[in-house]
Formats: structure tokens, sequence, C-alpha cells
């Protein structure tokens, strides 16, 4: 009888102590931007053994992400596309900055050392609007000598699905081409005049790696990852760049994010004489009313500690993270926009 007591008394205690676990230990869910996709996974990674709560990130492209967030079937978004004001407030979201870093043309060609290939935002234009089809054509002859360029002809590659890359990449084209400006623009999702298309950060670099005299562009980590050919860019300032996190966060250092509203900051093409051109932020995208108050807090729990704890691992990825200043702002936005049902600050 006693015995039966004391089976009992285990079994009581083992299922309370199952139930504190199953309270203690979190998933949030997120998808979008393929652009941080490497950093969120090293910061998931890092965060589940120090809290033991978990982050699935889905990698769908920024324009998923949107559609997933305002849907309401992730617990939060992810676009390198800044939304604005209006945007943001007509579907009751917030937004912030998670993570910096470069987007960089990548290229396939035979004899070129990753970094030689010298270029400039008006000739990567004029290739994506295929009026230079040729590798070894005057205009990049020019910029290059000594450089074997070969009489390949070249193969555009763009992302298939909508962008926040693309974005990034058009709205840089946009600022240093009228001629793209006008025929293509800037945008998630644009109308390519010539290439093949990849589906995230991970089928342009796919691509580019298995066609002989391609070009691209992928988030630097992708890059590096893949061992792929990036090219030098000539900056705002006329300098010939290289992609690396000092040269990320020369162009990141002049952006005003307090007078930004929503933090929507579109800082390519930065004055800087050793920016690189091709910079931007990837933000976060949550509902100011979350109807589960504790999973909306879980998820600016795991921002907060990637603020805070995420700094080495992102530079080891060449992201630049976001310095103490915004994040004060970031976290203040939280206390002031992320509400419950019943209006009482998440945060």
């Amino acid at each position: 009888m006693r015995l039966n007591h004391f089976v009992k008394a285990a079994i009581i205690a083992m299922g309370a102590t199952l139930a504190v676990s199953s309270v203690m230990a979190a998933e949030i869910t997120g998808a979008g931007a393929s652009f941080p996709y490497p950093i969120y996974s090293k910061w998931a990674e890092a965060y589940k053994s120090a809290t033991g709560n978990s982050l699935n990130y889905q990698s769908i492209g920024s324009g998923g992400g949107i559609k997933q967030i305002k849907a309401k079937t992730v617990d939060f978004g992810a676009s390198d596309m800044p939304l604005k004001v209006e945007e943001l407030n007509a579907d009751n979201l917030a937004q912030f900055p998670a993570i910096m870093g470069g987007v960089v043309p990548v290229v396939n060609l035979d004899g070129v050392a990753p970094g030689q290939l010298k270029l400039t935002g008006p000739i990567v234009a004029d290739i994506y609007l295929g009026k230079i089809t040729k590798w070894n054509a005057p205009e990049i002859a020019a910029l290059n000598p000594g450089v074997k360029l070969p009489a390949d002809d070249i193969t555009v590659v763009y992302r298939a699905d909508g962008s926040g890359t693309s974005f990034v990449f058009t709205s840089y084209l946009s600022k240093t081409s009228a001629a793209f400006k006008s025929g293509v623009g800037a945008g998630t999702a644009v109308k390519w005049p010539t290439g093949v298309g990849g589906k995230g950060n991970e089928g342009v670099a796919a691509n580019v790696q298995k066609i002989k005299g391609s070009i691209g562009y992928v988030e630097y980590a992708y890059a590096k990852k893949n061992k792929l050919q990036h090219t030098q860019l000539k900056n705002h300032d006329g300098n010939f760049v290289q992609p690396d996190d000092e040269t990320f966060k020369a162009a990141a250092a002049g952006a005003d994010w307090a007078k930004t509203p929503g933090f929507a900051l579109d800082f390519t093409d930065a004055a800087g004489k050793s920016s690189w051109p091709i910079t931007s932020a990837s933000f976060i995208l949550l509902h100011k009313t979350q109807a589960d108050a504790a999973k909306g807090k879980e998820v600016l729990k795991f921002f907060e500690w990637a603020y805070k704890n995420g700094g080495a691992a992102a530079t080891e990825l060449d992201y630049v993270a976001i310095p103490a200043s915004v994040v004060k702002l970031v976290e203040e936005s939280w206390k002031a926009q992320i509400k419950d049902n019943a209006g009482k600050a998440v945060w």
C-alpha cells in the first residue's frame, strides 16, 4: 500500500516535471529573407544551447516572409526590403533591424581570382540590361588592365523569387544607372530583360557555380561558403573596394536610425571612402498586437539575446551587428509598440 502511494507520488512528480519542462521549452517560428539565413541558423543553434528554446526559420525569400507574417502563419517575418510606414500601419506591423551585411556580385570566370575583377554600378546595370554581353567588352577591359578576360558570353543570374536581396541589388543599380531605374527599377520582384533565375541566395549561388561565364548577386556569406569569385565595386566616393565586414560597417556608419520612422532605411550607394556600395540591413516584422503575448515575448527574447550575444558569430560570417545605440532604440520601440490583446506592453 505504501509502495503504491510512493509510485503514485513519483508519477505525479514526474508529470509535474514534464509539465514544467514543456512550459519552459519554447519554439518560435519565422520565415522570409535568405540574406540573413546563415546568421539566424548560427544564432538559433547557440540560443538553443544556452536556453533550451528553439527557432524554426524558413529561408523562403523576403516576399514570402512578408506574406506569411501578414497571414499570421509565423511568429515573425523577415525582409531585406524595409516596409514603408504606410504599409506597416495598414497591417498593424512593427519593424526593426536585426543584422546588417553586404550583397556582392559573383562571377564564374576561368583565370580570374576572387576579388580581382573590378566593376562599377553602371557596368553591372548594363550587363543586367543585356547591353554588355561579352566579358572582354571594352567597358570591362578598360577597368581591368592586365586581367585576362575571356571572350565568353555573359550569362546573367537573378533571383526568381520575391527577394529582399533583389530589392537591395536593384536599389543600388537604380541609384547608379538612370537606364536601369527607368527600364527595370527597384523591387523585390522585377522583370529582368535577360538571364536565368535561381530560388534564394542558395539557388543563385548554385547557378553561378555551374554556369561558365555567369554573373549573379548573393549575400556575402553565400559567396564565401561556396567559394565564389566576388568582384570589387567602385563606390559612391569613386574608390574600388572589396566586400568585408569593415567596408559594410563603413557604409552603415552614416545611417540615421533615430530619425527614420519604422527604421525603414535603405543605405545602398552610401557615401564614404571605404563604404561597400551594396550594404543593407535585414528587418524583422511582427504584429503590434500579439494574440499570444507569451509567444510574442519569446520572439523579442530571442533577438534581445542575439543583440547581446551574437556579435562574434556575426563577425565570423562577415555580417555587421546592430550597434548598441540602435539596439536601445529598437528595444524602446518594442516597449512602445508590442502589446497584448488588452493593450498591455509585452516587453
